[in-house]
């Protein structure tokens, strides 16, 4: 029988990210350990005013039970943490406290996987050389695409294949609002369809801007090509009113309008997103409504391209499963 190792973790962000990650570690951590090797137990969920600690099977209590919070320093010494997990929003307002925080536990040697993305933007080549002087590892799959393995390949799968272009729909709200613009609904209507599935959030202007993609192509592109995110131009042409006109003559043509963000290592630092006419056999062709892709394209290799993916806090949660269990897990043999 397999050895089994242990692998704590303090969890930051009890939303509905952090909740599906309690929630699926409770359900599944069995047979994750029976086919990974470790067994991920969280030692302790942190919220911006108050934290709880858990003893190995309990379940969260009630935010009633929590205690005001201690350093994050205290509470990794305590749970004797080697991964620190972040499912905080990305907003401008938890960036740099996100920043912070991952920058305390890969000091003290301490894996960071996290969902957020803000504080990667502004804070990416910190928190690699923290990373690097310690031996932890930062791993981004929630904040690259929810359970669209994306960043792996970027990061490690694409290495010595020569990828040259990143071509992407990494934001399934988009893709379903311009399906939808296409059968002939409003803009409005297309957006409270897409909240009423729970594909859209409740306010999905980062989505239809071209922000969220932009920012998804920047992580890529910084784990495909070492670009430093905060360095990176953006020109995104926005999901709007009068998109409507353009998916529907795009459909009439057979074809289906979708937000591409594309970057390439000829236009250094530049990430672009533009509305653009898909034709039949494109990968971004065939997306169903919420539905991702990203095309990396590699001239000698050929194309690689990765879709799929739950865009939802479940997706999200999954993802954060995924990067704990690979930063921890036993390397040997075929693993």
């Amino acid at each position: 029988m397999r050895e089994v190792s242990r692998a704590d973790v303090v969890l930051s962000g009890y939303g509905p990210v952090g909740r599906a990650f309690v929630e699926y570690l409770a359900r599944q951590g069995d047979e994750l350990a029976r086919r990974h090797g470790v067994r991920v137990s969280v030692g302790a969920v942190r919220a911006s005013s108050a934290q709880c600690r858990l003893r190995e099977g309990e379940p969260v209590p009630p935010r009633s039970a929590w205690t005001p919070p201690v350093p994050l320093e205290e509470t990794l010494d305590r749970t004797a943490a080697r991964v620190f997990v972040q499912a905080v929003p990305s907003s401008p307002e938890l960036r740099l406290l996100a920043a912070e925080e991952a920058l305390v536990a890969l000091r003290r040697g301490v894996h960071v996987v996290t969902a957020t993305k803000s504080h990667l933007l502004s804070h990416w080549r910190d928190l690699d050389e923290a990373a690097r002087a310690a031996g932890s590892m930062i791993r981004i799959s929630g904040a690259t695409g929810a359970a669209l393995p994306a960043g792996d390949l970027a990061g490690t799968s694409l290495r010595g294949l020569g990828c040259t272009t990143i071509r992407a729909c990494p934001n399934g709200t988009a893709t379903f609002v311009l399906d939808r613009l296409a059968e002939g609904d409003s803009l409005g209507e297309a957006i409270r369809e897409a909240q009423r599935r729970g594909t859209a959030e409740a306010d999905p202007s980062s989505d239809l801007s071209g922000a969220d993609a932009a920012t998804k192509v920047r992580l890529l592109a910084a784990l495909a090509w070492g670009w430093d995110p905060a360095s990176v131009r953006v020109r995104a042409e926005p999901v709007e009113e009068g998109t409507s006109r353009a998916a529907l003559d795009a459909v009439s043509r057979a074809r289906r309008l979708r937000a591409v963000a594309s970057a390439s290592v000829d236009e250094p630092r530049l990430v672009r997103v533009r509305l653009e006419e898909t034709e039949p056999g494109d990968p971004l062709h065939a997306l169903v409504g919420p539905e991702k892709a990203v095309v990396f394209g590699c001239p000698d290799a050929g194309d690689v391209l990765v879709s799929g993916g739950r865009s939802s806090p479940l997706g999200a949660a999954l993802a954060l499963v995924k990067d704990t269990i690979e930063v921890t897990a036993p390397r040997t043999g075929f693993l």
